[in-house]
């Protein structure tokens, strides 16, 4: 039989996943059509002067065996000190010793790190917990008037929850109560997304912290203080509440080169600095894809048996040659995405300390914290040096990434690299993290389309994704492929369920748009 193809549209971790799955599993050739000269999609890690950031803290957790083993086959598990470590694999649990799993972190540069996640919140200048734990200092914090405050809102909102529950603030306010809502959630998630919370679907809410309330973060504390967490894979923990994950020694990026690499020596073809301008369809088939290379300006059509496409469903619907319906142009066109700006800021120290294991004031030890503060426009700041060592060349200083959140062609995304960097310096100096004297060096980088929205026309979305699953040999996967706000571990897991049909002759859709619904997937563990 002469052999297929496919072609992927985009290497992120679920157009490089296809195409990985696709080598080792079939006879079917991938070839991926990059639009950067870069891997990994949002998942990728810049590297500036030896300091390494990522587009957001790209965590390498999953419910699932088979994301967690891919993982660690790719990146193999760090050797220890030689103590024993339970991982548990299928239901079953075996204890093997550290140093027989892994490689050296100090010697070995294809090595995963396991990092103990602490976040926390900052408001009113101070650090809160994350989740929230009513302990000693969340109540010191808070003050007497507003925990009681809290008390009272979240028992009114257990006794009586809104129903129906369509919009954001409503989920939000149904698990936490109104005050807690107002106090720890509201402001963020607004900045996060430029709209108020009850302009949202509550679906967000479902794909992201399904499963979280007070009493389950409480219990959580509870259950931390009795019995430490010893699975690295920890099935039983709602993702909000995971205390310690995986990452590679040098950045979420680092696994996407790693695989990259393997796809091209499977055979697989990685074709860089490629927009793709049309999409040919007939017979309600993908029959080629037109391209043009947006350094040389070569124009040039890819043609195949089965497309993938993780661009965003906006782009592709405008790129399809077909005569597509009114209305699901005017739905893909309402479709509304949030893009990304990180600072990098390099510093000598910071402000804000907690207290080292000799009793003396050093750097916080927080992965990232979330800026509650409504007088700032920053949403998150990463404290890359608590990553595993890997991001900061120089461990002696404190590499800091600023997070704004922005849409393309507002007034942050438009401001120039220079009153970026002014921005975010004095907004460190405002806040208390770091002084202004503090600042050694600075970067920015932008990521369009980094978050897909649940609102605009996105209550119309099912008739859209109805239209475009009857292009029989389109596959839509990936976070703006599907248009939902998936970790990178769903949208393997959706790639994995394609080439999973495919292999076996199933052209259907139903199985990979319910990645991240079905309770298999889902951040929430089912009680059954």
């Amino acid at each position: 039989m002469p052999e297929r193809t496919a072609i992927i549209i985009g290497a992120g971790p679920a157009g490089l996943t296809t195409a990985y799955e696709l080598i080792t599993r079939s006879d079917i050739k991938p070839i991926i059509l990059e639009k950067s000269d870069y891997m990994g999609g949002i998942a990728r890690t810049v590297d500036y002067k030896g300091y390494k950031l990522d587009i957001g803290p790209h965590r390498f957790f999953s419910k699932s065996d088979r994301v967690m083993d891919w993982w660690l086959e790719m990146v193999p598990l760090a050797a220890g000190d030689g103590s024993h470590q339970q991982i548990t694999y299928q239901q079953k649990s075996r204890t093997v010793k550290t140093n027989e799993a892994g490689a050296d972190p100090k010697k070995d540069d294809r090595v995963m790190l396991m990092i103990q996640r602490k976040t926390r919140i900052y408001y009113l200048r101070r650090l809160f917990d994350y989740p929230i734990s009513l302990n000693l200092g969340t109540l010191q914090n808070l003050g007497p008037i507003r925990t009681v405050r809290i008390g009272c809102s979240y028992l009114k909102a257990a006794a009586f929850p809104i129903k129906p529950e369509v919009n954001l603030e409503q989920f939000l306010i149904n698990r936490f109560g109104h005050e807690l809502y107002l106090t720890f959630f509201k402001d963020y998630t607004e900045k996060v997304w430029g709209i108020a919370c009850d302009k949202i679907s509550a679906e967000w809410g479902a794909q992201r912290i399904k499963g979280l309330n007070i009493m389950k973060a409480l219990t959580h504390a509870l259950k931390k203080v009795v019995s430490p967490p010893k699975d690295i894979k920890q099935k039983g923990t709602e993702t909000s509440l995971v205390e310690q994950f995986l990452f590679p020694k040098y950045g979420a990026g680092q696994m996407w080169e790693v695989v990259s690499g393997k796809v091209r020596e499977g055979g697989g073809q990685i074709v860089v600095d490629t927009n793709v301008t049309r999409i040919n369809v007939k017979d309600n088939r993908v029959i080629s894809v037109e391209t043009e290379n947006s350094k040389t300006g070569e124009k040039k059509t890819f043609t195949g048996d089965m497309f993938f496409s993780t661009m965003p469903i906006q782009e592709l619907v405008r790129d399809l040659s077909c005569d597509v319906p009114k209305d699901v142009k005017e739905i893909a066109e309402g479709l509304v995405y949030r893009d990304f700006v990180q600072v990098g800021v390099l510093v000598d120290k910071m402000k804000i300390t907690e207290k080292t294991e000799q009793g003396t004031d050093g750097p916080i030890t927080d992965n990232w914290i979330y800026i509650q503060e409504s007088d700032v426009k920053v949403g998150r700041v990463e404290i890359w040096n608590n990553w595993g060592g890997g991001m900061v060349k120089d461990q002696s200083k404190i590499w800091l990434g600023m997070e704004y959140f922005c849409n393309e062609g507002d007034e942050i995304w438009s401001l120039s690299d220079e009153d970026m960097v002014k921005l975010a310096v004095e907004e460190l100096d405002k806040i208390g993290i770091a002084g202004k004297e503090s600042v050694l060096d600075s970067t920015v980088v932008r990521m369009p389309k980094t978050y897909p929205g649940y609102f605009g026309t996105y209550d119309r979305f099912d008739d859209l994704r109805g239209y475009l699953d009857k292009i029989e040999n389109l596959f839509l996967i990936g976070r703006n492929g599907q248009h939902k706000y998936n970790n990178q571990d769903h949208s393997m897991l959706a790639a994995m369920t394609a080439v999973d049909n495919i292999v076996r002759g199933d052209m259907t859709k139903d199985s990979i748009w319910a990645v991240n619904t079905e309770s298999e997937y889902h951040e929430e563990k089912s009680d059954t």
